[in-house]
């Protein structure tokens, strides 16, 4: 940013990062980044998994220390690594990993550190839980302040991290990924929170790979590409495609790949399962090569289906089949030797080993494959997983990399790809694209569309009705545990089925509307 600039920026600027370069092991990861928010504006921090926005948000929220460059808050220095400097000038970060503590109370979490008391030194609880119903009323929220904090969804803690931060004086707050885990009707709420805030005049920027949020609550689109700030735009000079073209260095012509048609023969067979006491058995089966889609609200089954069908979780009864042969259940072992594999929807809780190498992760699900005498063959395996990993276009420093330096994508790509090493006849998909940025969704797509072309049997459980619409040969709708509906592919292709998918999902007119949805 030229001298005069930032001279200029600075007189209003809420916060302003000069010159900022940081580098991890040597690789650069932000490469003289100059930025500034002002008051009573909302910006979109984007880029791609890697290109350096938490590690930006961290520095200018005072927990990275940058190897050179400065943040002003309000014209004041802040003294580069010092947290508690950045709170007391105004700055407050609410991350992807909340920090609130779950064991506590609402109230407790909003005053941790800030207690109020009696004359006589004791803690007022009253007086907290008091203020606290009054904050929260203040962003819409009419919580207990009394229940336990990990008892609430996401993002409802999410807003009371937000209640907490401008209660304590935040003017600049930095959203790290605020809707990556929460339901499309938080989501509403957060918007209409992070807009109130803007009224307010204070200064807001958020992390996002969905380009209907960044339209719903930015002013302005900083771009990030591979640490460096290629783009800094009003939100209205610039076009959706324009931003993906900034965050990936090329034109992105088609986000979805063209479907292959399905196959006739039967792989997966699902029969009577019940996967929660009360709900309706669910009968289907799918073909060599088909894409089966699950849609529904939170909360509505999917992933509960899909870890009966894998093993990890027991059903309540039913069974399932893979090529005729009937898998053990609650044995995930059976379901490998099936060949009947599984990404499952918290990749970093459930999916990979993050303190691990790829190499490590990639041979977990058939390590007795890869040893001899109960000892690793490492010429082998590394191979194999090359091959793999080469197929997927994995962005990585090579085998022995870890997971935790890796992009979500990539980290993705790993979980998924790690079953290739070994005979994969169907595949379970759940929510694959959470936390992954647009580049690495369409390479992702590609590759769920290759596995299917080449003749694997998929079920894709997802949040993102995109996904659901362009790459299910066709879909069922769950609600209550339950088969709502079912779609064709000729069905999700209609403009209006988005309605028809939200009303089975909802139950509004459910039964008419599932009379409509039958094929």
């Amino acid at each position: 940013m030229p001298t005069a600039l930032i001279e200029n920026a600075a007189e209003t600027a809420m916060l302003m990062c000069s010159g900022i370069h940081m580098s991890f092991g040597g690789v650069p990861v932000l490469k003289g980044i100059d930025l500034s928010l002002e008051p009573g504006t909302v910006t979109a921090l984007a880029g791609e998994n890697g290109a350096g926005k938490s590690t930006l948000m961290k520095i200018a929220s005072g927990q990275y220390r940058p190897d050179s460059g400065s943040v002003e808050v309000r014209g004041a220095h802040l003294p580069a690594g010092d947290t508690r400097a950045a709170a007391s000038l105004g700055v407050a970060i609410v991350p992807q990993e909340l920090a609130s503590i779950p064991e506590l109370t609402v109230y407790e979490n909003l005053f941790v550190g800030v207690e109020k008391r009696t004359p006589f030194g004791t803690l007022d609880r009253r007086g907290m839980v008091r203020e606290a119903k009054s904050r929260l009323a203040g962003f819409g929220l009419d919580t207990d302040p009394t229940v336990r904090m990990g008892s609430l969804p996401v993002g409802i803690r999410q807003i009371i991290e937000i209640v907490k931060a401008t209660s304590r004086g935040a003017r600049v707050l930095l959203l790290d990924e605020p809707t990556s885990a929460i339901a499309e009707r938080e989501v509403a709420r957060l918007i209409d929170v992070v807009r109130s805030l803007r009224d307010q005049g204070v200064a807001v920027m958020f992390t996002t790979h969905k380009m209907e949020e960044i339209r719903a609550m930015a002013d302005r689109v900083i771009v990030l590409r591979d640490g460096s700030l290629v783009s800094d735009t009003a939100l209205a000079d610039i076009t959706d495609d324009g931003i993906v073209t900034a965050m990936i260095g090329r034109e992105l012509d088609n986000l979805f790949p063209d479907l292959p048609p399905a196959g006739d023969q039967v792989v997966l067979e699902v029969e009577g399962l019940v996967a929660m006491r009360g709900a309706d058995p669910i009968d289907f089966s799918v073909r060599r090569g088909e894409i089966l889609g699950l849609a529904g609200l939170v909360g509505a089954g999917r992933t509960e289906l899909l870890e009966c069908i894998y093993g990890v979780r027991k059903p309540v009864s039913g069974r399932v089949k893979v090529n005729g042969r009937v898998i053990k259940p609650g044995d995930p072992l059976a379901s490998i030797a099936s060949h009947l594999a599984i990404v499952p929807e918290d990749r970093k809780g459930a999916g990979a080993v993050l303190s691990l190498s790829v190499l490590d992760n990639a041979i977990l699900p058939r390590i007795g494959a890869f040893s001899r005498w109960g000892v690793l063959a490492r010429r082998g395996k590394q191979g194999k997983v090359q091959e793999v990993m080469r197929s997927m276009r994995l962005k990585s420093n090579g085998l022995g990399q870890t997971l935790e330096h890796l992009s979500g994508g990539n980290q993705q790509k790993v979980v998924l790809g790690r079953w290739l090493t070994g005979r994969v006849d169907a595949l379970l998909l759940d929510e694959p694209t959470r936390g992954v940025d647009v580049g690495a969704r369409n390479e992702i797509y590609r590759i769920v569309t290759e596995l299917s072309a080449a003749g694997m049997a998929v079920v894709m459980a997802s949040s993102d009705m995109p996904e659901i619409l362009s790459l299910s040969h066709r879909a069922f709708v769950l609600r209550g545990f339950s088969v709502a509906g079912e779609l064709s592919r000729e069905q999700l292709a209609d403009p209006g089925v988005q309605d028809v998918i939200f009303r089975l999902a909802s139950g509004q007119d459910a039964s008419a509307q599932a009379q409509e949805a039958q094929p």
